[in-house]
């Protein structure tokens, strides 16, 4: 949809209208005029009314207006909650003792629901089971049985909100999640939860390419685990390791390490207690070579990210719906795209992104902002000048968001 601002000055130009004629016809200071349509302030109803009748828009303009309130209401909403979830996580992060109630079930749920679901619907659901929880906490509404899911409980709904907040762009707000999740795990003496913790803390560092403190998380975690220690956790945390490597240039540490993820993969006797987020498939695992090795630049790394990153395409596209995790999926996407433009196959790397560059703006989450602005970048360089192909990709990547 054309944004108000631009709508507005296709139709004053349309109608030949200086920004003074526009003024004295809608009854509006002309400088007002000129700082809404150039995007310096918000239009309101009344304003968008008077400029759509002075114009002649036939309603296209209040239409435009409509839409662009109801969605900054979304928003708005969605930043309220995300600092009302935040203010939770500081409170459960210094509480002493937890304990649960019957919120274990909504938890996992959510877990499921994550995958194929946007984050802002995820995070209102999120932080209402948690608010419960720390209500019935308050009041006393549970017994001392209950202690150690309650704990449990908060920490993966934590550990949901944590993911939440990163999809939301706000890695800040997300690393507090994750430490309540973390407090939560090693009040309960919960292993798996912890190592679960440790892989999403080294997540938001790298997310904030603070590779340093993402490896220190998953060390920490490696360190942790054990033979004992159900589910995929350490598999996760290697492949999280690898990905650290690879954004450090250590190409055959990242391959060698790759291939120990497989292995822990291979290992794993006891399945995860919670599915959904707090699973690590084999899918996500390629998932998760794919985007390593797009980084390093070592011989062969962007053509085995090529070719792990399309095996997880293929894998989740193969799965029912509920199954899916829909916005790793779309990042592979970019994945593929990214090492297909290492590769010089521009071309390859447009079709890759097509699914991407028509994504509705509610699905553009911003790890997909990030790296389809890094394909920009690589499509920058001297080499791909005078493409038309490279041109076009770029264009089109600059429209996103």
């Amino acid at each position: 949809m054309t944004p108000f601002s631009d709508l507005l000055r296709q139709h004053r130009r349309a109608a030949g209208y200086s920004y003074g004629r526009l003024a004295a016809a809608a009854h509006w200071d002309r400088s007002h005029i000129a700082h809404v349509e150039a995007g310096r302030r918000l239009a309101t109803a009344e304003f968008a009314a008077a400029v759509d009748a002075a114009l002649g828009a036939g309603g296209l303009l209040v239409a435009a207006y409509q839409r662009e309130e109801i969605e900054r209401r979304a928003q708005a909403a969605t930043r309220r909650t995300l600092a009302a979830s935040l203010a939770a996580s500081r409170d459960l992060a210094a509480l002493a003792e937890l304990e649960l109630d019957d919120l274990a079930a909504g938890a996992a749920e959510t877990a499921v629901d994550y995958l194929s679901s946007p984050p802002a619907p995820m995070l209102h659901r999120a932080h209402a089971l948690r608010a419960n929880a720390l209500e019935r906490l308050r009041d006393h509404r549970h017994g001392p049985e209950q202690r150690t899911d309650l704990l449990v409980t908060a920490g993966r709904l934590s550990g949901i909100l944590a993911y939440a907040a990163l999809d939301l762009g706000d890695a800040d707000a997300a690393h507090e999640h994750a430490h309540a999740a973390g407090r939560c795990a090693q009040l309960a003496g919960d292993l798996e939860l912890l190592l679960w913790t440790r892989g999403t803390q080294s997540l938001i560092s790298r997310f904030q390419s603070d590779y340093g403190a993402a490896l220190d998380f998953v060390e920490d975690g490696i360190a942790r685990g054990g033979p004992g220690v159900p589910g995929t956790g350490m598999a996760r945390l290697l492949s999280g390791r690898a990905q650290c490597l690879a954004n450090l240039g250590d190409s055959p540490g990242a391959n060698a390490t790759l291939d120990e993820a497989e292995a822990a993969h291979d290992a794993v006797t006891r399945e995860d207690s919670l599915a959904g987020l707090f699973t690590f498939s084999p899918t996500k695992r390629m998932y998760y070579a794919g985007s390593s090795l797009i980084w390093p630049g070592g011989p062969g790394d962007a053509a085995r990210a090529e070719r792990e990153a399309s095996a997880a395409i293929r894998s989740w596209e193969a799965m029912p719906p509920a199954e899916r995790s829909l916005d790793d999926e779309r990042l592979a996407h970019i994945y593929v795209a990214t090492a297909r433009v290492q590769q010089g196959n521009v071309e390859g790397a447009a079709a890759a992104m097509a699914p991407i560059l028509t994504l509705p703006a509610e699905d553009q989450i911003s790890w997909i902002i990030k790296r389809a602005g890094r394909i920009d970048g690589l499509l920058a360089a001297p080499k791909f000048r005078g493409s038309p192909a490279a041109a076009d990709l770029r264009a089109a990547i600059t429209a996103l968001g």
